[in-house]
């Protein structure tokens, strides 16, 4: 957003580096350069997903820490003043929040640092903690910064597409990412060259980390295509996120790519990319995560309503050897331990020497 110094109700000021050096800056703003970071714009503005804010620190709630841009957590006091992004949060087990209209008094949402205003949340959460925007970050043009002006370039897949693997769930905390993990450590230990992207969900560290301590790289997530979460995107911006990350994961020469889809079938966004042709033009085979026998069994049922290639069940499910059965039972297909999936020879029990197998 650019915004014009003379226009009513807008203030452009310097942002003194003393401020800059006391903030903290969260993950979510980890590809904007420090010194593109030169001026406040405070007054009548609307800020967009994507844009940077310098916040205080009103009250401690929900969130006591801020993952950091440089990959520590740290821990947050009244008064303290962060760096981090406006954006809107869909997490059933957290908070559902969206962009306010100005900048006043909102929530940080997020760990991995998001501005947004709380629409509602778990009973299990506490409330928010309570922020208070003081100007949105902008440039020395004095234009407000924003993630998608810091984004990898469009890359188009050249020659023929790595095998691309995907793992979607029933919701949050279906084991989605522990699963791609595991499988990720599998086909490396097979000798496979693996890249990693989560496509969907909130900005944060802690997946893109555990996939590439598996052993995947390059990893990337939909942070690095310039939105700080997906929620609310279009069918068509989720679609080109996707084309961006396994377009630069292809031309790293990976042997195989790793999606992991946020959230469950029914968050609005994660459907529409199910119901994409796209989506289904550049996959071939889902893992699909669930909690119980009977989210699996619906779960896959809609995957394959959606004609996807879903060929195993893992996630929190396959700790429980009795659960695992009576999804094998009901969907005929195997339910993979994660040792199961982290081991070489996952490489053969999916076939992947061959033609993945489709599920009609």
């Amino acid at each position: 957003m650019s915004v014009d110094p003379a226009a009513r109700g807008t203030l452009v000021k310097s942002l003194p580096q003393k401020t800059l050096r006391a903030a903290k800056i969260a993950f979510s703003c980890r590809n904007v350069p420090l010194e593109e970071m030169a001026t406040l714009i405070t007054g009548e503005v609307s800020p967009e997903a994507g844009d940077l804010v310098l916040a205080r620190i009103d009250a401690i709630g929900q969130h006591k820490a801020v993952e950091s841009s440089r990959g520590r957590r740290s821990n947050l006091f009244p008064g303290d003043l962060i760096i981090v992004s406006y954006g809107n949060r869909y997490a059933p087990d957290q908070f559902e929040a969206e962009v306010p209209a100005d900048l006043s008094p909102c929530n940080l949402v997020a760990a991995g640092g998001m501005a947004s205003r709380v629409l509602c949340k778990h009973a299990s959460m506490s409330n928010a903690t309570e922020i208070t925007p003081i100007g949105l970050v902008g440039n020395r043009g004095g234009e407000v910064i924003n993630l998608a002006y810091w984004s990898l370039a469009p890359q188009t897949m050249e020659g023929e597409r790595p095998l691309t693997l995907a793992v979607l769930g029933t919701s949050m905390n279906a084991g989605k990412t522990t699963s791609a993990a595991h499988l990720i450590r599998g086909l490396v230990n097979a000798a496979y060259k693996v890249g990693a992207a989560k496509i969907t969900g909130t900005g944060a560290p802690n997946d893109v980390g555990f996939m590439a301590d598996a052993g995947a790289s390059p990893v990337y997530d939909f942070t690095d295509a310039g939105h700080p979460s997906t929620f609310k995107l279009s069918a068509q911006e989720i679609e080109n996120t996707m084309a961006t990350l396994t377009g630069h994961l292809a031309s790293a020469k990976v042997d195989a790519i790793i999606l992991e889809i946020a959230d469950g079938l029914l968050q609005p966004e994660t459907a529409a990319l199910c119901a994409s042709q796209y989506f289904a033009d550049h996959i071939d085979g889902i893992i699909f995560a669930a909690g119980d026998a009977m989210g699996a069994t619906w779960g896959v049922d809609l995957l394959r309503k959606y004609q996807l290639p879903v060929f195993a069940v893992s996630g929190v499910l396959s700790s429980s050897p009795l659960a695992s059965r009576e999804a094998e039972k009901i969907i005929g297909l195997p339910v993979y331990t994660m040792s199961e999936l982290s081991s070489a020879s996952i490489v053969e029990a999916l076939n992947l020497n061959g033609q993945i197998r489709r599920c009609a």
